[in-house]
Order: structure tokens, then C-alpha cells, then sequence
């Protein structure tokens, strides 16, 4: 993510020269759905954005948000380590709390109006890399002897990561005073595995997507 931000910082700096560039803040609440299966639930999370626009129609943004837990439930089967062992195999609930916080840069463009209308609809889409900061609990009930059975999903709490590609369309309309109310939707979606024994879904995983509301306030 520093090469990204190194990137970034540059290419604001060439941009710049040549027109003058303007910012934005942006703040937003949003309802995020997990949609793979095995990991499908709802949250709720917040968003905090900056934008800087080299010209009307363009510019690069940076965003960092954070999510409330999501709970979902798979039904799990533990296997015994001895051959020995009566019943061989055990199933099992295996309840999962997962959550995140997500960092992305990249390209936001206009795809009809500009950065600074006043009384006009503008819409817009965007795309960019991101990472994605993970935080999963499991629980298994009935609770399961370990010394004696191997789960499928570790039990207890890890933190793992993702690399993303994250894409958006939205909308905004002017509300006064370099002010404008927005509606956005996103997708992340994964484009690295490293798997993690405390994700029973790793491949493809997670895949979430948003839909947020917000504000965003024009600096010249």
C-alpha cells in the first residue's frame, strides 16, 4: 500500500501543475452484504474519503472504513484422530463473528456533470485497489473435545488480510454551500486467497459489497 500511496502523491503532483487542483471531503454511512456462501450476513459501517480533482470530470480519491460485526453459522463436521474413536465423526455448529476495515486509492470519474455543479444530478463511477483488514471469531456448539477430534475451522479468534480490486457507481446532487448529499454502491472483490485455517471459505472470500449515503464537502 505505500507504493500506492507513492503513486498517488505523484501523480496529484503532476496533475497539478497544470490546472488547479480541488478537494473534497466526504463522510458516509453504508450497509454492507457478505455474499459468499458460507459467509453471508448483514453490517453497518462509516466511511471517511478525500478526493482531489486535477480537472473537472476526474480526479483520485483515497478512502478508510470500518464495519460492525457480522454473524453467520456453518454446519461443520469434526473427524476423530484415532481410528479407535466412537462416533468417528461429530457435527457440529460452527458460529462465526467476522468484521473489517478497508483502505483503497484510485480513480473516480465523472460520468455526467463535474466535481462542482450547483444545481445539477451528477453520476459518477470508480475503481481502484484496496486492502481489506479482517478480524474472524469462531465458536463451535456443541462444543467440541479438540484432543480427541480435528475441526475443519480453527476455533477461537485470528485476524487475516486481502488484497482488492474495488469498483463503485453513484450519484450526487448539490445541496448548497460546496455541499452535496450522495448514494453510492460498491463491490470488493478479493484478489488474493492466503488462506487461514480460522476461514472455513477462503477461495474468492470474502466478497462483499455496500450501499452507502453520505456527504461531501468541496474545499477550493
Amino acid at each position: 500500500m505505500k507504493g500506492l500511496l507513492l503513486i498517488l502523491i505523484l501523480f496529484i503532483s503532476s496533475s497539478g501543475q497544470s490546472q488547479q487542483l480541488r478537494f473534497s471531503i466526504a463522510t458516509d454511512l453504508g450497509l454492507q452484504r457478505s455474499f459468499k456462501k458460507g459467509q453471508q450476513y448483514w453490517a453497518v459501517g462509516h466511511t471517511v474519503h478525500l478526493h482531489f480533482n486535477y480537472n473537472k470530470r476526474n480526479g483520485v480519491y483515497g478512502w478508510i472504513s470500518y464495519y460492525s460485526n457480522g454473524k453467520f453459522t456453518n454446519a461443520l463436521q469434526a473427524t476423530a484422530k484415532s481410528p479407535s474413536t466412537n462416533p468417528q465423526q461429530m457435527n457440529y455448529s460452527n458460529n462465526a463473528i467476522m468484521r473489517f476495515k478497508h483502505i483503497s486509492l484510485g480513480w473516480r470519474h465523472y460520468l455526467k456533470g463535474e466535481i462542482a455543479v450547483e444545481n445539477k444530478l451528477n453520476i459518477y463511477g470508480y475503481a481502484g485497489w484496496g486492502l481489506m483488514l479482517g478480524r474472524v471469531e469462531n465458536k463451535d456448539s456443541p462444543l467440541i473435545d479438540t484432543t480427541i477430534y480435528i475441526l475443519p475451522v480453527a476455533r477461537g479468534k485470528a485476524n487475516f488480510k486481502r488484497l482488492t480490486i474495488d469498483i463503485g457507481l453513484g450519484w450526487e446532487w448539490p445541496i448548497g454551500y460546496d455541499v452535496y448529499f450522495y448514494n453510492e454502491a460498491r463491490v470488493w472483490l478479493p484478489t488474493t486467497d492466503y488462506p487461514s485455517k480460522y476461514l472455513f471459505v477462503n477461495r474468492k472470500a470474502p466478497l462483499v459489497a455496500s450501499l452507502d449515503i453520505g456527504l461531501r464537502i468541496l474545499f477550493n
